[in-house]
């Protein structure tokens, strides 16, 4: 431009000394010597808009997957092979835009690096999105225009030759007939006025009304929020973060009306850069009064806005240190994108805007506020599991897959996998050892956590007044320090969707529910949502569970049971959703398991809240030497080569990414139902577990069942058939639920008399191998004395042992006797009776 502010030909300006992209002189940098020959810029950047705006029509319209692939190292005798190495992607996508009515084109920023012409774009965007987003929509509503009207003259096409065959048609059937007027022939044949231009949509009309934008996503990494500083102010960003509060829809103002109070003359002005210029005087030149425009509010155009609160997920968080947040407002179709409790990857602009001393003054404090304005939100995390769709509601769940990804997407690839894998018959076993599988033995822990991960059915019944039935499946692990109580919970937290960890002495009831504070901004009190709420639809691990006060404990009831939060505080009064699995640790009430006293008296919760939890598992450490060796050789072996493979102990186990997606298409896709012969084995199992709280000495020594348990048994059996992906419930998965149960609680090694534990009898941290081995002796002990006592004589316990070695190949060792001996008459098939040399065992039984 001259001094006059006159715009001059290009061929006349000098070249300038700062370094732009459209210098000649390539000396300066890599970047500026690439494409454009337009010297004429957007004042303080090198953003030309004729180059850029041309670079960008021209990688949508020729940009093919050819390049990304070449970008990503792929040869180019590869991609000559692909079918759809030439597709152009963003047509594709443009074209279908148009076809939906979609205005939100998502572009990757690494597919504008890969395509050659366009690397200066890529750079440009990063370093001047404000202006470079602004051209690249413009770019898009120029193209999507042009395949608006090439789709128009097909249009116009396809009915006129359409028209031009029912006209010749016409003219046949007229020249066949005699050119006289007939009565034969009625009018029925001329032509009825359609209106077919009504019929054809205008997509040129509907391409110019609609505002388009590009929402780039893809950046090269991800900024941690501690390092944003004022050198990234007004550059693209990418953060992850936890969200954990939006505000509600806040109409922002995109362009305001004003009238003239003394002639009645109206004006509309744009925003710019979040201020509205207010006009001084009438702009019309009869009036020109002073300070006379006044704002008209409902004439004036809105846009939704929310802002959002983006906290550090705990893992990144340094140590010691406290999370930060930062603000983020979000416009239009990105409002209501994300809720509390989401992990989400969030593309946006760094932006610093200034803050008032007082909001009646004009004063402006020197210290700025920044947040981020937010372009592109997506949420992925490939070694965490989709959520359950059956946990949120249908509108929710629409919301959910139409907004951003709430379940992994699957390939058909990874879909015949999984398909494969279910088919095993050993698949409940290949899951479990790759769940967690650093931690040594504990199976029925992990069976259990592994259900709990598939978890059962929600329903409602219409019969009983619609009521909701909770699918999501409570677990408690109780037992002796140094029992890796706390290593399984770090790990399903870490591949839990949504999934929240507290501990018991850090947690308060306010913590774990919701909290009322007030909005820094606003000054009103809202409502913050804690643990349970956040961790809505996944599972919430809470640690040391038995350190936890009553009153903290207490609001746990309802959330376990009716699964909502309830709150009556400063005047707010609602009930929050908190759809949570919950796992739990604690340890027994001395720190160690007393062997001395019955279960309840050891777990010290109260029946109420230990009736809730569906599994509640006793891990006791048992003094065993060749247990003891395993355990410590295995702990070792992890310590000299750290390979999944060496902690499963060479054994195949599937990687944690297949599992979780595994998980995650069997919570899709299966919902299973119960038969008829499940139904009557449950009605069995529970009544057999009712009768062992019979007898009225033994009830508090015993954990006795209640309702709930039944509901327990019909979760743990669903998730099982869940699991083999399976649609019918059958007998075995209710046989392996009450298996679950019993195995808990180590009912096979409880006295039923004084509801003691006897240690010895535990067969935990026994290998299978050992346990087949102890099952056979058992099984050949059985089958001597049938054959010993037909008579129904007593057998001389010395002579069955002496017997029993002469039949064996292999040495019976007088312990392993003992035990089998020990395990049949608590089982009620033998009895033992006198004492050293004249000790005989008597078959026992029974016929029904």
């Amino acid at each position: 431009m001259d001094e006059n502010g006159r715009v001059i030909r290009e061929g006349q300006v000098q070249e300038s000394d700062a370094p732009t992209f459209s210098n000649i002189d390539p000396t300066t940098s890599d970047a500026q010597a690439m494409g454009g020959t337009s010297t004429l810029t957007i004042w303080g950047t090198n953003v030309s808009i004729r180059d850029s705006m041309s670079s960008c029509k021209m990688f949508l319209r020729e940009f093919t997957k050819k390049y990304r692939l070449w970008a990503d190292g792929a040869s180019q005798e590869e991609t000559s092979t692909m079918e759809d190495a030439e597709e152009k992607v963003y047509m594709q996508m443009m074209q279908n835009m148009l076809t939906l009515g979609l205005s939100s084109l998502n572009l990757d920023l690494q597919n504008l690096k890969a395509y050659p012409p366009t690397k200066k774009l890529w750079q440009q965007a990063q370093a001047y999105p404000q202006d470079i987003i602004t051209l690249m929509d413009q770019a898009v509503k120029d193209v999507m225009y042009e395949i608006a009207e090439a789709e128009m003259s097909k249009q116009r096409r396809s009915v006129s030759s359409a028209g031009q065959g029912t006209q010749s048609q016409r003219d046949r059937i007229m020249s066949s007939e005699p050119p006289i007027p007939s009565s034969e022939r009625g009018d029925s044949d001329a032509p009825t006025p359609r209106p077919q231009e009504s019929a054809e949509i205008d997509w040129c009309a509907d391409v110019q009304k609609r505002t388009y934008r590009v929402r780039p996503f893809g950046m090269d990494t991800t900024v941690n929020m501690r390092e944003l500083n004022p050198s990234d102010v007004d550059k693209i960003v990418a953060i992850k973060g936890l969200v954990i509060r939006t505000t509600p829809v806040i109409p922002d103002m995109k362009d305001a009306f004003f009238r003239c109070q003394v002639c009645g003359h109206t004006v509309k002005v744009d925003i710019d850069r979040g201020r509205i210029a207010e006009p001084t005087k009438c702009p019309r030149p009869v009036c020109e009064s002073p300070n006379s425009m006044q704002i008209v509010h409902n004439r004036s155009g809105f846009m939704d806005k929310q802002v959002i609160k983006l906290q550090e997920t705990p893992d990144s968080v340094p140590a010691g240190q406290t999370p930060h947040s930062v603000s983020m407002c979000a416009y239009d179709e990105l409002v209501d994108m994300c809720k509390a409790g989401d992990r989400v990857e969030v593309t946006g602009i760094f932006k610093a805007s200034p803050v008032r001393v007082n909001p009646r003054q004009q004063t402006l404090k020197s210290i700025y506020k920044t947040y981020i304005d937010i372009l592109h939100i997506q949420k992925v995390d490939k070694k965490r599991m989709g959520i359950d769709v059956t946990t949120l509601d249908e509108e929710i769940s629409q919301e959910a897959s139409s907004g951003i990804e709430e379940t992994r997407k699957i390939s058909e690839e990874e879909e015949e996998k999984i398909k494969e894998t279910a088919a095993r018959p050993d698949i409940y076993e290949l899951l479990s050892r790759s769940l967690a599988p650093s931690i040594f033995e504990m199976d029925d822990v992990k069976k259990g956590i592994l259900l709990q991960l598939f978890g059962g059915t929600n329903k409602s019944f219409e019969k009983g007044g619609s009521p909701k039935y909770r699918g999501d499946i409570n677990i408690l692990l109780c037992g002796d320090p140094s029992t890796s109580k706390s290593q399984i919970l770090q790990y399903v937290h870490k591949i839990a969707p949504r999934g929240v960890y507290t501990s018991g002495k850090g947690s308060s009831a306010v913590g774990l529910t919701a909290y009322v504070t007030r909005d820094p901004e606003t000054r009103q009190l809202v409502l913050e949502s804690g643990a349970l709420v956040l961790s809505d639809g996944g599972v919430c691990c809470i640690d040391e569970f038995d350190k936890m006060s009553d009153a903290t404990r207490s609001v746990l009831h309802e959330v376990m049971e009716q699964q909502t939060v309830s709150i009556a505080k400063a005047g707010i009064i609602t009930t929050l959703n908190a759809r949570t699995s919950i796992l739990a640790s604690a340890n027994p009430i001395g720190s160690k398991y007393n062997p001395n006293l019955p279960v309840p008296q050891n777990i010290d919760l109260p029946p109420t809240l230990l009736s809730r939890f569906d599994l509640v598992y006793l891990i006791l450490d048992r003094v065993d030497e060749t247990n003891d060796r395993r355990l410590a050789r295995h702990l070792l072996s992890m310590y000299l080569d750290d390979k999944p493979q060496s902690a499963s102990g060479g054994m195949e186990i599937l990687p944690v990414e297949f599992l979780t997606s595994y998980i995650s298409y069997a919570r899709t896709k299966c919902q299973p139902r119960i038969s008829a012969e499940a139904s009557a084995e449950l009605v069995s199992a529970y009544v057999e577990m009712r009768k062992l709280g019979e007898d009225v000495r033994a009830a508090e020594r015993r954990i006795t069942a209640t309702t709930r348990q039944l509901e327990s048994m019909i979760r743990l059996s669903e998730a099982h058939a869940k699991m083999r992906l399976s649609e019918i419930v059958t007998r075995d998965d209710v046989q392996e639920a009450v298996r679950l149960i019993k195995s808990a609680l180590k009912q096979a090694a409880t006295d039923a008399r004084t509801g003691l534990i006897d240690m010895s009898l535990l067969t935990e941290g026994t290998s299978a191998s050992e346990r087949r081995r102890k099952a056979d002796m058992k099984n050949a002990v059985l089958a001597l004395l049938d054959d010993m006592t037909r008579q129904g004589q007593a057998a001389r316990y010395s002579e069955v042992v002496k017997r029993l070695g002469e039949q064996s190949r292999v040495q019976v060792e007088a312990a392993e006797f003992a035990e089998a001996i020990r395990v049949l008459e608590q089982e009620g098939a033998i009895m033992v009776v006198g004492e050293g040399a004249r000790r005989a065992i008597r078959r026992v039984t029974g016929v029904a």
